[in-house]
């Protein structure tokens, strides 16, 4: 899903995943520690898997400083599509998903998230999904410095609310 997601990338005018980071053996490792370490979650329909997310508790402190280390976060990456599933809100789902899972493991007050540093569409999506542009991490040669958050509060409080309309509807409905 990466590999496909990198090429529609490419397609997009953006430098995203032009090549793997820092390297390929490299960004596979890592694939292969979320996977091995249950951090990384796959969704899937009927055919087959359409997104994955992979999420922890720990920042990274090279991006993230010590007094946002000091609150209770989840730390969103490796966010995937496939193709064939975008535009039907997975991506969101799955922070949202995420988020209210930390939430309820550790008490996370926000889902944290690095994007890459040029893709300003991308910076546009988060915004558009309720996360706040918190700055630009000091590290120059990291490809995803923009770091951005948004509370686990407006998420808990839409599934209350979605819960209780559900409650309201009649049968059938």
């Amino acid at each position: 899903m990466i590999d496909e997601a990198a090429t529609w990338l490419r397609g997009m005018g953006t430098n995203q995943w032009a090549s793997p980071w820092p390297d390929r053996d490299a960004r596979d490792a890592r694939v292969q520690q979320g996977l091995d370490d249950r951090r990384t979650w796959i969704a899937e329909d009927a055919d087959g898997p359409v997104g994955t997310i992979t999420f922890r508790q720990n920042a990274n402190p090279k991006l993230w400083g010590p007094l946002e280390q000091g609150e209770r976060a989840v730390y969103v990456s490796r966010l995937v599509v496939s193709r064939r599933s975008a535009g039907q809100e997975i991506g969101a789902r799955l922070i949202n998903w995420a988020g209210h899972r930390a939430w309820q493991e550790w008490g996370a007050q926000w889902i944290r998230i690095d994007v890459w540093t040029t893709n300003f569409a991308l910076h546009r999506y988060y915004i558009n999904q309720g996360f706040e542009f918190c700055r630009f991490c000091d590290d120059t040669e990291y490809p995803s410095a923009a770091l951005f958050q948004k509370a686990t509060e407006g998420i808990l409080r839409r599934r209350r609310c979605d819960c209780k309309a559900r409650k309201q509807l009649p049968r059938g409905s």
